[in-house]
């Protein structure tokens, strides 16, 4: 579940993150980056065989990926409001694999199911 959230992060990261009427503003002109490099923390988080620690690196994904994205929206919103822009497939995909880090994050610190 970490390595599918990972992957969803990494590629939402460099997709648009907000359409507007004059044209796309890609994730990675802006927090995508910071997204990206966490992403890469959830791919190591992957690999690592301690159960806590990277129950601890998909939490941190997990934060990163939802909070940079709403933050954006929020800062959005506040200068322009709701006019002349959506969001776009690159931020839907980005808190969605943090969401799903959130997830994977909660399952790992609880163990195994019994």
């Amino acid at each position: 579940m970490l390595l599918g959230a990972s992957f969803l992060v990494l590629v939402g990261s460099f997709m648009p993150w907000i359409d507007t009427p004059l044209g796309t503003v890609l994730g990675a002109q802006g927090a995508g980056l910071w997204t990206f490099y966490t992403c890469m923390l959830g791919f190591a988080g992957v690999m690592v065989p301690a159960r806590r620690l990277a129950a601890a690196q998909a939490a941190l994904l997990g934060a990163v990926a939802v909070v940079l994205p709403l933050w954006q929206v929020v800062h959005l919103l506040g200068l322009v409001g709701t006019a002349g822009w959506i969001p776009g497939p690159g931020l839907v995909l980005v808190v969605g694999g943090g969401v799903l880090a959130g997830v994977s994050a909660v399952r790992l610190f609880r163990g195994p199911p019994a």
